[in-house]
């Protein structure tokens, strides 16, 4: 089967199934083939080419400044960061990048790329979401070069970012948009713990619970991004743009960001 059949046949099989309880179409899941799970287990793995591993978000200068330096303050660190940050910007924009890429609306990835872009509060957490869009762009020229619409992600102003990249590499996989954005938040929380782990330090089972309470809260993060008006998408986090600019100049540091 070539690449394009594939997609084909992926875009062909359905997702979800509904049904009527009292007057109201529920929306139950299928479970996920095989297949499909491990295409969106490669693209959660921090092991993706992408240079996931190397930023911390502002973790490594929250520790700097002493507010992060315990298991306890970086369970709720990352807890409010995914809350407050991935879940109101991040989640919602892959969701409709998603959706844009599986219509062919590259008008509408543009506008949205753009949107991540111009709302990343620091160089720093600009530079990251560029520099992991770039890579995923050229990691997926090297899957699957016959698809012309890497060629559209590459070509985006002022450069593909991690979000719309991300979901252009799980459009052709029959996940729903539940699964790839589980997928998208379950790789940031891998990433996160590491940073925790490393610069607060942590040993390996806090930063085990660490990622376990994450993990729980993941699922209600992405049903409320799914469910968010544009209206309401934002990325305003003050301390963490501070925390980000901050890093910059940051005497000694592990991390890129």
């Amino acid at each position: 089967m070539t690449p394009t059949s594939l997609r084909r046949a992926q875009r062909a099989s359905p997702a979800t199934t509904g049904r009527r309880r009292g007057g109201v179409r529920e929306r139950a899941e299928a479970p996920l083939a095989t297949t499909t799970l491990l295409q969106l287990i490669r693209l959660a793995s921090p092991s993706l080419p992408v240079g996931g591993f190397s930023y911390s978000e502002g973790i490594e200068s929250a520790v700097d400044a002493g507010w992060v330096g315990d298991e306890a303050s970086a369970r709720a660190w990352l807890a409010d960061q995914l809350a407050l940050g991935i879940g109101r910007s991040d989640l919602p924009l892959a969701a409709r990048a998603l959706a844009a890429w599986r219509r062919g609306d590259h008008a509408a990835v543009t506008t949205w790329n753009a949107w991540f872009a111009t709302t990343r509060e620091t160089s720093e957490l600009r530079r990251q979401a560029e520099q992991m869009g770039r890579s995923l762009a050229q990691w997926l020229r090297q899957r699957d070069g016959g698809d012309e619409r890497v060629a559209v992600l590459e070509a985006l102003a002022p450069a593909p970012t991690w979000p719309v990249a991300f979901a252009l590499a799980a459009a052709d996989s029959a996940a729903p948009p539940r699964a790839v954005l589980a997928a998208f938040a379950a790789g940031w929380a891998e990433n996160a713990t590491q940073a925790v782990l490393k610069a607060v330090p942590l040993g390996q089972a806090a930063a085990q619970r660490v990622l376990a309470a994450l993990s729980a809260a993941i699922p209600a993060t992405v049903d409320r991004a799914l469910a968010m008006a544009t209206s309401d998408m934002q990325a305003f986090a003050p301390m963490l743009a501070i925390l980000s600019s901050r890093h910059e100049e940051q005497y000694s540091r592990l991390f890129r960001s």
